[in-house]
């Protein structure tokens, strides 16, 4: 994005008119050109001229954005990691982490929480710009974007595991351990990395933007996002509506009203947190496909487009981005077994419950021999 130290120091805030000489070169073809391209989280956004150079002006949602963002952002790092270390922490102390199920749940904690190690680093992009460094730059898009995908590849074989248990609960799958528990992780943690590898090999810093080197890499990646987002859809409403299907039976379990409500809760907390965000960056690709071939008829059409795009994308990516301190709540937290490893492990680390326990070891026993009580 551009950064909004930028847009003060330059005067973009402000400014009315600029030379058409500037910042780019009129062509006879054409009366609508891109001016400076700046990044947001793996896309770029133009800022358009008319053939009168008047400029498009978005760099009141850019500073909008750098205000409210940030502040957005450390509330879902605090969250975030809050959460998803205590779901390591009770795993660790209370679960048998050899299990399938156990080994999913571990492993999505650890991919949110890469996820919410690049959210800081955005939150300084959106003010001061990229200021970090080539390498860092590289790093954290591969860091950021490997939290990403092996997320939403966790979720959907969490759901299609839920699937088996609920459909076949004899099934080995539903009880594999050990080795293909570590297979799995293996095979998620490197599709994962071969996914975000084009955010490593293909950023670098340019007048401190860390961008994408070119276009064609900066479309890829906002399509495998919505390949991504359409293939968990599928998975989802398949695994969900079959399970939802089965638990209506007269033969289901009394608990059946409260799994139902988790799952309709799941559902609705995952399409409209990632299903708005996809639609966006779908709609800005478009736009890219089509600046190179705008008219001036467009133009006027095409920039309040833009700005209401921009809006778009801010708000859906506040709800998209949040999904990483949610998971540990709906996937975790609302079992009854971490509720009660919970339970315990805060009863553990009372003082009062100490000092209640320290009370009831200290037996008193009565020696035959003398008769003297001993507290131990």
């Amino acid at each position: 994005m551009l950064p909004l130290n930028y847009l003060l120091q330059t005067g973009s805030l402000t400014r009315k008119k600029m030379a058409t000489t500037e910042y780019f070169t009129v062509t006879p073809s054409t009366s609508m050109t891109t001016d400076s391209e700046f990044y947001e989280n793996g896309s770029y956004y133009n800022e358009y001229y008319d053939s009168d150079s008047e400029m498009c002006y978005r760099t009141s949602i850019v500073q909008a954005g750098a205000i409210f963002t940030p502040v957005f952002f450390s509330i879902v790092v605090i969250l975030s990691l809050f959460g998803n270390i205590l779901v390591i922490v009770i795993l660790a102390m209370y679960e048998n982490l050899r299990s399938l199920t156990n080994t999913f749940i571990l492993n999505l904690a650890i991919s949110d929480l890469f996820f919410t190690a690049g959210l800081p680093f955005w939150a300084y992009y959106h003010v001061y710009g990229w200021t970090l460094g080539e390498h860092a730059c590289k790093i954290v898009s591969f860091v950021f974007y490997t939290g990403f995908y092996s997320s939403g590849i966790l979720l959907i074989l969490m759901t299609a595991h839920r699937y088996v248990a609920v459909m076949n609960p004899l099934s080995n799958i539903v009880s594999t351990k050990g080795f293909y528990s570590v297979l799995a992780s293996l095979i998620i943690w490197a599709v994962s990395a071969l996914a975000a590898s084009p955010a490593f090999a293909f950023t670098h810093v340019t007048n401190n933007y860390c961008v994408f080197k070119d276009s064609y890499w900066k479309l890829w990646g906002i399509y495998q996002q919505n390949i991504l987002f359409i293939l968990s859809s599928v998975v989802f409403i398949f695994c969900y509506s079959q399970i939802m299907c089965r638990l209506l039976r007269p033969t289901a379990r009394r608990r059946k009203n409260k799994t139902l409500k988790l799952i309709f809760t799941l559902m609705i907390v995952f399409f409209m947190g990632w299903g708005p965000y996809n639609i966006v960056i779908f709609l800005q690709s478009l736009y890219d496909w089509r600046q190179q071939y705008a008219d001036s008829n467009a133009a006027a059409g095409s920039c309040e487009m833009l700005k209401q795009l921009d809006y778009a994308f801010y708000i859906s990516r506040l709800f998209a981005f949040s999904h990483c301190c949610l998971n540990p709540v709906f996937y975790v937290f609302v079992g009854v077994k971490f509720k009660n490893h919970l339970k315990k492990m805060l009863k553990s680390w009372s003082p009062n419950n100490n000092s209640i326990r320290s009370r009831q070891n200290r037996l008193t026993i009565l020696s035959i021999t003398s008769g003297e009580e001993l507290s131990m």
